[in-house]
């Protein structure tokens, strides 16, 4: 008898499995809106050329090796990647209240952050803080901040599927009735799976109730530049929110902005009151890299980091990340144009009014089902499309299909 004769057997990571699914579909038109990731108009991965540019120079840099990187990690990724999130003109990090944690991707930030908070936010050990994520929200919200000790992870009220955008008197409404000191944890741009952020006057109705309310911010943001193609306007609610007197915690991915979906590339940005607070903050978070991974590794975060510190390299980057946000605002635009064309019931102006990687299309469940299965065309169940997967060569066929979808099942 085998000591691990009671494992159950786990379900599948939904968005991978479609993948397989994917992969394992022999239909010559079959088409992949799940994963998220970058596609070219070729349906292929895009290795950034300011990558290749930055990977050749760090190959022939013969002053680089293969010693262990300080456990916090590269002190200059750090630096500069705080830059991006926060600005040029930060008084935050111009008052040395700003610092940052190498993490493995926006998931290991999140979980250092979410560990760090149960340690540590308002006393020790507060496995009973409410912890509040969108409805809906990212999958690994929820199970990131259970699995670090959070006993209370709640939904907070976004999508208005009715009206199929931001559902903001139920969010106002939530943040009034949660506990103070809650922590909520909010989308900086480009919500995921909605695609639907608020605009900047509803950002400042937020911020005032949370801050009147002393709610802890905690923003995920992994896809700045990549929504709207100009990181300033992409990280406008984190520098906002750090202007009002916020203390707050920032999990930053390079996975889409970069390309490095596979290098695990992230950083916590922490804000915090003065210098005092942040050197025991990092104190702290140190203790819990040192047990998780140690140290983290280096690759990625030297791409980041030659990258964002050379004028040159990062205005070349700029322009990548701009090319990556034009082909979906493009594909947003296209689709929602082929299916008023195709006299689509139901009103898709939703498709343009989102923004980034993912749209909320609105399918229910069996027009989901029946997109899978009988049009190959293979997306999440939540009805959540890649808008990266549709190209010049297959939206006419989504687009096609989705309309037979919805006319065809209730």
């Amino acid at each position: 008898m085998s000591v691990f004769s009671d494992v159950p057997q786990a379900p599948p990571v939904a968005v991978f499995k479609l993948t397989a699914d994917f992969r394992e579909d022999s239909h010559p038109q079959k088409v992949n809106l799940g994963v998220g990731a970058y596609r070219t108009d070729d349906c292929q991965p895009w290795v950034l050329p300011v990558v290749k540019k930055v990977e050749r120079l760090i190959v022939e840099d013969d002053s680089l090796n293969h010693e262990y990187l300080p456990i916090l990690g590269l002190p200059e990724f750090r630096s500069a990647s705080s830059k991006v999130a926060l600005g040029d003109d930060s008084t935050a990090i111009k008052e040395n209240r700003v610092g940052g944690v190498q993490a493995l991707g926006g998931t290991g930030a999140l979980r250092i952050g979410a560990e760090f908070l149960r340690r540590w936010y308002n006393g020790v050990n507060n496995t009973a803080t409410p912890v509040y994520v969108s409805a809906p929200t990212w999958e690994n919200h929820n199970a990131v901040f259970a699995d670090a000790g959070f006993k209370d992870v709640r939904p907070y009220h976004y999508w208005d599927a009715a009206k199929r955008g931001l559902d903001l008197d139920g969010l106002l409404d939530d943040l009034e009735k949660a506990p103070e000191c809650s922590i909520f944890v909010l989308h900086a741009c480009a919500h995921n799976p909605t695609g639907t952020d608020p605009t900047q006057d509803e950002w400042k109705k937020i911020a005032e109730i949370m801050k009147r309310r002393n709610l802890f911010v905690f923003f995920d943001s992994a896809y700045q530049g990549f929504a709207s193609g100009s990181l300033d306007k992409d990280a406008w609610a984190i520098r906002y929110f750090v202007s009002e007197g916020f203390e707050l915690f920032v999990a930053q991915s390079f996975s889409k902005n970069f390309g490095l979906y596979n290098e695990r590339v992230g950083n916590l940005t922490v804000v915090a009151q003065d210098n005092d607070n942040l050197t025991r903050i990092l104190s702290q978070m140190e203790k819990i890299v040192r047990t998780t991974w140690s140290n983290p590794p280096s690759q990625g975060a030297r791409i980041v980091s030659k990258t964002l510190n050379s004028p040159e390299l990062f205005a070349e980057w700029k322009g990548n990340v701009k090319t990556m946000a034009d082909r979906v605002l493009l594909m947003r635009d296209q689709l929602k144009s082929k299916l008023q064309a195709l006299g689509t019931p139901g009103t898709w102006d939703h498709i343009t009014q989102q923004i980034g990687m993912f749209s909320f299309t609105g399918l229910n469940p069996k027009q989901v089902e029946f997109m899978i299965k009988e049009k190959h065309v293979y997306l999440m169940a939540s009805g959540r499309i890649n808008m990266c997967g549709l190209t010049s060569k297959n939206i006419d066929y989504v687009a096609q299909s989705i309309h037979e979808a919805v006319t065809t099942v209730q």
